[in-house]
C-alpha cells in the first residue's frame, strides 16, 4: 500500500530526531511537489527513501475549503490517484476531506504509536513531551489518551 505524507509530520518527526521511525514503518515514502518544496527550509537534502512524486490530476484549489493548504491538496490527490494509500495527515481539515474521500489517514502521534506497538520505541511519552517542546499541537485529551492507551 503505498504511503503519502504532508510535509507537517514530516517536519515534526524531523524536529524531534526520529524521522528513522517512519522508515522503519514503511520501506519508502511517496510526497508531491508541493510537500517537497515546503520540506525545503527544514529537510535540505531528502532521504532516498523519501520519493517525490508528479500528480496527473490535482484537485484544483477552488474545489476545497481554504484551509487546506497547497501540500495537504496535493498529499489527498496523489492519495486518490493511488488508490488504497496511507494519508500521513496532522491537520484535522485536511484529515476530514481525505476521510470523506475515502482515504485512509493516521497522524504523527499514530505513527509513534504504531513504533511503539512494534517495538521500535520503549516508550512513547518522552516521544510525546518532545513533540510539545517543538511547539506540535496536541491537546491534553490526545496527550493522556495515547500515554494511556501505550500503558505508561
Amino acid at each position: 500500500m503505498p504511503v503519502i505524507s504532508n510535509s507537517s509530520p514530516l517536519i515534526a518527526l524531523t524536529q524531534i530526531g526520529r524521522l528513522d521511525l517512519l522508515h522503519r514503518l514503511d520501506a519508502r515514502i511517496r510526497i508531491p511537489p508541493a510537500v517537497a518544496r515546503e520540506l525545503a527550509p527544514t529537510i535540505a537534502e531528502l532521504p532516498g527513501w523519501i520519493l517525490v512524486q508528479e500528480l496527473a490530476h490535482p484537485l484544483q484549489p477552488n474545489t476545497v475549503s481554504g484551509s487546506i493548504g497547497p501540500g495537504e491538496r496535493e498529499a489527498i490527490s496523489l492519495g486518490l490517484e493511488l488508490g488504497d494509500a496511507l494519508l500521513i495527515l496532522d491537520e484535522q481539515p485536511a484529515r476530514r476531506l481525505a476521510t470523506s474521500l475515502g482515504l485512509r489517514v493516521i497522524g504523527t502521534v499514530g505513527l509513534l504509536m504504531a513504533s511503539k506497538e512494534r517495538g521500535f520505541l520503549a516508550k512513547i511519552r518522552p516521544e510525546l513531551d518532545r513533540l510539545l517542546a517543538v511547539r506540535f499541537f496536541m491537546d491534553q485529551d490526545l496527550y493522556d489518551r495515547v500515554v494511556a492507551q501505550a500503558g505508561e
